[in-house]
């Protein structure tokens, strides 16, 4: 493992700690907690502004834009609960390695691809395409969070062994229903949006696979 980098604040990095060169220290978690904060504003902006007024000035008119409320209100939700689950998760790690760093930006990457994938579903009305890929993009998130967890939980200091377990058994199940949304979605788009909206109340709680500090 890559050696770590103590998360006090204000601390001068010591050179030794990363093969005589301060230019290789990774970040402490709070900065990684930050910049991860800011990006996850900026997918939710983009996913506000493709929120368009219909023509009418009726309430009828909002009718025609249900695909587009449903779609607004999963991703919606799958952001906060991944916000919450992500700075639950920074918030347990002592220090921060360079591959903690690059996971957590393929994370905040898979997360980013939300916003195109949710204005898909809602511009074709959840066709089966669309909905199929929104279930991709979702699995992606969370593959790119168990790789995340390993990576900042795979020490003997953070938690133990049976919360390591139940962790990776929830992520792997979960990963297997957002597939399996994504190939339903090919035959019937309600069912695979379904089955993506299921699998987000495994991680509504982000305290329930750990114990108190």
């Amino acid at each position: 493992m890559s050696e770590l980098i103590t998360a006090t604040p204000h601390a001068t990095p010591d050179p030794t700690a990363t093969g005589g060169s301060t230019g290789d220290a990774a970040p402490p978690p709070h900065r990684v907690a930050l910049f991860s904060d800011a990006v996850f504003a900026v997918i939710i902006t983009i996913l506000v502004l493709e929120l368009h007024p219909p023509r009418g000035v009726t309430f009828a008119a909002l009718v025609p834009l249900w695909p587009t409320a449903l779609s607004y209100a999963v991703s919606f939700l799958f952001i906060a609960i991944v916000w919450l689950n992500h700075h639950h998760l920074l918030s347990r790690v002592p220090a921060v390695t360079p591959r903690l760093t690059w996971a957590n930006f393929a994370h905040l990457f898979s997360v980013s691809l939300l916003p195109f994938t949710t204005s898909w579903v809602a511009d074709s009305h959840l066709a089966n395409a669309p909905v199929s890929l929104y279930a991709v993009v979702f699995a992606a998130t969370n593959a790119s969070y168990l790789v995340l967890c390993w990576e900042a939980m795979d020490r003997p200091q953070v938690g133990d062994e049976d919360m390591r377990r139940f962790m990776r058994l929830r992520s792997w199940t979960t990963l297997g229903v957002f597939l399996a949304g994504a190939a339903v979605a090919m035959a019937s788009a309600v069912t695979g949006m379904a089955l993506v909206v299921l699998c987000l109340f495994f991680y509504l709680r982000p305290g329930s696979w750990t114990s108190p500090r």
